[in-house]
């Protein structure tokens, strides 16, 4: 009987030998040094501070360790996948990338989580550990002298923390144990399943594999995520700022799936993409809608026509978040479709009279979006943009 030799080279290699421990602390510094970094297609940070919270509340009370994270150890700096930073991801040199250098495959929420910790960082000014009441929580008042900020007490300079405690008047009663806490979640260790080498498309088999049941890495993100080589970051240049408008208005729980996270503020570049590059001429599958994304169309474009596109999609969006807060339509905004088409309808004109204005608060008003279907989607925005003919 012929056995196949794929079956012969298969039992030949064990990847789970190549597993290892690291600590919290080692993994943030090498993070800080960019020794290691993500691969240029993954996705923003996408973790509530709630999530945050759960995770560093596991870290230290947890009775089984966190899931291991996974990480392709790049040994051909030539045919890797471009590598960005934790955070703000920059660009990766790759004369930077030497031999053995880690790119994280899946944990980077995780990862991000205790380096925000370990950096200080603004996002995390909220999270306090309490020792009152033994957990991290996020507080929205004034910091009690029982509760020590996250990024002071996992800071990397450890006399960060002393120098508070001090300043406090809570050295004494509160050192030792925060040394304690301290020294447990910064020497927690991770579990790092290591593979060598991989092509994108392997690092992408392995990513969806971890998380079969959870986000994939869509062909959305990945046509995006490559503009990064040409200096446009689709999360810091477009959808973080899209996202703190909605939240700004008090609309960010119509805004929580991930995959929405992504769609709603794609498809809200439609209508700017036929004022700019159509001359202002609606065809019906340009709706905003998830369905209709066309990130083929515009990732083709040159960066400085994505810039406008992106720029009059903020300012649409912006214009129709006042819109809604100036004629106290807030209660009836129940989804992120009102929000999308009357982003639309602003990207399309920039200036409305009184009329037009009287007839969109009746659209808002009467319009019904409750089981419909694409099509009759297209057809509803196709109509509101004719509303005052």
């Amino acid at each position: 009987m012929r056995i196949n030799k794929k079956l012969l080279e298969a039992v030949k290699y064990n990847p789970t030998k190549k597993s290892f421990q690291m600590s919290v602390q080692q993994m943030c510094e090498r993070i800080d040094e960019n020794k290691l970094t993500l691969p240029l297609y993954q996705r923003d940070v996408s973790w509530t501070l709630q999530k945050s919270v759960d995770l560093l509340n596991y870290q230290l009370f947890g009775k089984a360790p966190v899931a291991p994270i996974s990480i392709n150890q790049i040994e051909d700096v030539e045919t890797s996948v471009p590598q960005v930073s934790f955070i703000d991801r920059n660009l990766i040199d790759k004369n930077s990338i030497l031999n053995a250098h880690l790119s994280v495959v899946d944990g980077q929420q995780r990862l991000t989580t205790n380096y925000k910790a370990f950096k200080n960082s603004n996002d995390f000014r909220n999270i306090v550990l309490d020792v009152s009441s033994a957990n991290f929580k996020i507080i929205k008042g004034e910091i009690k002298k029982h509760q020590i900020p996250v990024g002071i007490l996992l800071n990397q300079n450890r006399e960060i923390l002393q120098n508070y405690l001090i300043a406090n008047n809570t050295f004494k009663d509160l050192y030792a144990t925060c040394i304690d806490i301290r020294s447990k979640l910064m020497d927690y260790n991770y579990t790092i399943n290591q593979a060598d080498n991989l092509t994108e498309d392997e690092q992408i088999e392995w990513f969806e594999v971890l998380n079969n049941a959870g986000s994939k890495v869509t062909a959305l993100q990945m046509s995006f995520s490559k503009l990064k080589l040409h200096n446009f970051d689709i999360y810091i240049d477009y959808i973080n700022p899209f996202k703190d408008l909605i939240q700004a208005y008090g609309f960010d729980e119509l805004f929580s799936p991930f995959t929405t996270n992504v769609s709603y503020p794609i498809s809200s570049l439609n209508p700017a993409y036929e004022v700019v590059i159509c001359n202002r001429k609606h065809k019906l599958n340009f709706a905003p809608i998830p369905s209709d994304t066309k990130e083929n169309q515009l990732t083709n474009l040159q960066v400085n026509s994505l810039k406008k596109i992106v720029s009059l999609t903020l300012g649409g969006l912006d214009k129709a978040l006042k819109f809604i807060d100036k004629n106290e339509l807030n209660n009836l905004i129940k989804r992120m479709d009102y929000i999308l088409y009357l982003t639309g309808y602003f990207i399309f004109f920039d200036e409305i009279h009184d009329t037009q204005e009287v007839k969109l608060i009746e659209w808002v008003k009467n319009i019904k979006f409750t089981n419909k279907s694409n099509g009759e989607r297209r057809k509803i925005f196709d109509e509101l943009l004719n509303i005052i003919n």
